[in-house]
């Protein structure tokens, strides 16, 4: 599923608005910061960073201020990325100020349904498994609870999403 062309219109590319992208998952620790720091590290390899605004937030405010969990932080910097937001929670007018809102699985995707309010924010609420290229998944499972390789495994398909993503953005440029 793609952005509607609705959306697409409202990006106003003509005078080469950023496009303002946000990655959403429960706590903003683990999956939507490295969602984040993967979008980040690909516009830029690509030179588009110039062209997106990017940014995560949590479904809820467990973990407020606090860097991204120290376990992604540590696969990430295996892989060459860097977390270094904080967390934060989704705010309604979230719902308005982003062009694209991705969220990591259901329970995000319900809660976010629930605060949008008009049909142009419903709109913009995908699911990031949407964006899959190579990898089969109907959602990013949260690695909080498991091991190293439920870390590794969600840097894997968040890789392939993000390019999907980038993939599907750059048609729009």
């Amino acid at each position: 599923m793609y952005p509607p062309k609705k959306i697409i219109k409202r990006l106003n590319f003509i005078f080469m608005r950023k496009i303002a992208v946000l990655f959403v998952c429960l706590g903003n620790i683990c999956r939507s910061p490295m969602a984040e720091g993967i979008f980040n590290t690909i516009i830029a390899r690509d030179g588009l960073d110039h062209r997106f605004e990017v940014d995560s937030a949590g479904l809820l405010n467990f973990h407020q201020g606090e860097m991204a969990d120290s376990r992604m932080r540590l696969h990430a910097a295996q892989r060459g990325y860097s977390l270094d937001t904080r967390s934060r929670q989704i705010l309604k007018s979230d719902l308005d100020r982003f062009d694209l809102i991705l969220v990591m699985d259901e329970q995000n995707y319900e809660g976010l349904h629930r605060m949008a309010v008009v049909p142009s924010q419903f709109a913009k609420i995908h699911r990031m498994t949407d964006y899959c290229v190579n990898v089969q998944a109907t959602h990013v499972p949260d690695p909080y609870y498991g091991g190293d390789q439920g870390f590794e495994n969600v840097i894997d398909l968040l890789e392939d999403t993000c390019e999907g993503l980038l993939a599907e953005l750059k048609k729009l440029l």
